[in-house]
């Protein structure tokens, strides 16, 4: 959504001008940068429907923030995201992965999973072999100090997620979850996911 990537952008509350935004961040009524730019969008183009912006430009917004904040601890054990990726499909599935598997479980490209594999090789994370079968065919596995590393940062993860969401009672919680898996569901089922 064109403008709700970066950094806040001034104007109303989403409401095309009716209201004016509060100053105080704990003010439900105060709208957040997405509104924002909605209400530009109204204000420029009342032509549109611009209701899906309120929820995409937020998912992504979201998205973007959330990621920054976790990311902290990759950066801290030099890596990132995508190699944390890998790291923790191999972890979570508790086997074996081939590299193909590994593309399809992180939604990458062969040639970025080889060359993330080449460094977390290169760092002693995770170890290749290959098959007695087909020699084309390799096979990857965490090593023990990457599945060290996975345990180590998982846990902080998990608790900064926990408390960003906090703001939402559990019921509200379960209730997000919910919708959104329907959407994701619902997208999976319809649209061909970009590989990176």
């Amino acid at each position: 959504m064109t403008g709700t990537q970066g950094r806040p952008v001034g104007g109303d509350g989403g409401d095309g001008g009716a209201r004016r935004r509060s100053t105080d961040p704990g003010d439900p009524a105060r709208g957040d940068t997405v509104a924002a730019v909605v209400g530009q969008w109204r204000t420029v183009r009342p032509d549109l429907d611009t209701a899906p912006m309120e929820i995409i430009g937020r998912v992504n917004r979201c998205a973007a923030l959330l990621q920054q904040a976790e990311d902290a601890p990759l950066r801290r054990a030099g890596l990132s995201r995508p190699e944390f990726d890998l790291l923790g499909a191999l972890r979570r599935t508790g086997r074996e992965l081939t590299p193909s598997e590994l593309a399809r479980e992180t939604f990458s490209s062969g040639a970025a999973v080889t060359k993330r594999l080449k460094q977390l090789t290169e760092r002693g994370l995770v170890e290749r072999r290959g098959d007695t079968r087909d020699r084309r065919v390799a096979h990857v596995r965490l090593t023990d100090a990457g599945r060290d590393l996975v345990d180590g940062i998982l846990p902080e993860q998990l608790a900064y997620e926990g408390a960003a969401l906090s703001a939402l009672d559990a019921d509200r919680q379960a209730e997000l979850a919910v919708l959104l898996g329907e959407l994701l569901s619902r997208l999976e089922g319809h649209m061909r996911p970009v590989r990176a």
